[in-house]
């Protein structure tokens, strides 16, 4: 027979006894910590280097579906999603604040489950959990992280700073997020209409699948600039799509673009699953974000350098604003880059 597993009630612990439960065997990892969880606020000292401090939102049913979202893989990428912004500005995340809004629907057992996989992610990428926010909600999760980092003077990669003739280059490969999530919202629509009565078949895609649930931030690449002596003149975090992530490199740094359709780096199983879903792969690397990559520009000059890098891929070049941001197809036609990419307040 099976044992039936303990469900503890939230309301059991109160909302001190939940945060101590969560976080009373958090490990830190950086001097720079000064004072942790258990006080008003915590404590940190980078001793003259540049604070970088980002956070995000995920919100149940707007950011994710729990039919087919693991508990322990988004807590995995509330942590993973804040990060690859302080990397995005050429940085090092070092400490990050959790806070959390729950319904009754959610056992203490749950609550384990995602902290489990929030502690994972900290000690994956060596960042120390320093505090937050627990309350009640009426409308399921709600996930906020906090993310501070560190980056020398002088290093730091904004938006706004590309230059005319800076190559643009991008790491590992696009859409595969985008594909993996067409794939869930598929399969889960047809065990919806199926009475229940038809499993979910998502073999052979584990590598969208993974793209999509458990995301990792490009720590690799940041450590590769830093080794190769490469500052980005400008660097973006991809999360709302190449397209949208682009015109915001281009738009902010009063430039234009050029982006060559058959530079674009898809692996096979996004282009298989794309096809099989009559969907261009191209669209899904352009418009479909959650990627998480780093898309950044450096001087011409820099070419070899960069060459050196493992994982990045020469997508296009920068221009000036009067040419235009476009997107260069494989039988070269010119297209205007639109921002079609993930969209909070859309219809």
């Amino acid at each position: 027979m099976t044992e039936k597993k303990k469900i503890t009630p939230l309301s059991k612990l109160g909302e001190f006894g939940l945060i101590s439960h969560l976080t009373g065997d958090i490990s830190l990892h950086h001097e720079s910590t000064v004072k942790g969880v258990g006080d008003d606020a915590a404590v940190m000292d980078y001793k003259g280097k540049k604070m970088v401090v980002t956070t995000d939102l995920l919100v149940e049913g707007i950011h994710f579906n729990l039919v087919y979202t693991p508990l322990k893989h988004l807590g995995y990428k509330a942590i993973v999603v804040n990060l690859s912004d302080v990397y995005a500005m050429n940085g090092n995340p070092k400490q990050v604040l959790v806070s959390l809004a729950l319904s009754g629907k959610f056992s203490l057992e749950a609550v384990d489950q995602l902290y489990d996989g929030i502690k994972m992610a900290c000690e994956t990428y060596k960042v120390d959990l320093v505090g937050g926010d627990t309350t009640s909600s009426l409308t399921g999760l709600t996930i906020s992280v906090v993310a501070m980092g560190e980056v020398d003077k002088g290093k730091i990669a904004y938006r706004n700073t590309a230059r005319v003739n800076d190559l643009i280059c991008v790491s590992g490969d696009l859409g595969a997020a985008y594909m993996g999530l067409q794939l869930l919202e598929r399969e889960r629509k047809v065990f919806d209409d199926s009475s229940k009565s038809i499993q979910p078949e998502l073999s052979g895609y584990d590598y969208i699948l993974g793209r999509q649930l458990k995301p990792e931030a490009r720590k690799d690449i940041i450590a590769a600039l830093h080794d190769n002596q490469i500052v980005p003149n400008a660097m973006i975090d991809l999360s709302d799509g190449l397209s949208s992530d682009l015109m915001h490199i281009c738009k902010q740094s009063g430039l234009g673009c050029r982006v060559f359709q058959d530079k674009i780096p898809l692996a096979e199983e996004t282009e298989r699953a794309a096809n099989e879903m009559n969907i261009e792969p191209f669209i899904a690397a352009l418009n479909g974000g959650e990627d998480y990559e780093l898309l950044f520009t450096v001087p011409l000059e820099l070419h070899d350098k960069a060459m050196q890098i493992k994982d990045i891929s020469f997508i296009g070049h920068i221009t000036e604003a009067e040419a235009g941001m476009k997107f260069v197809t494989n039988q070269g036609s010119e297209i205007e880059l639109q921002a079609q990419g993930w969209n909070s307040f859309g219809d």
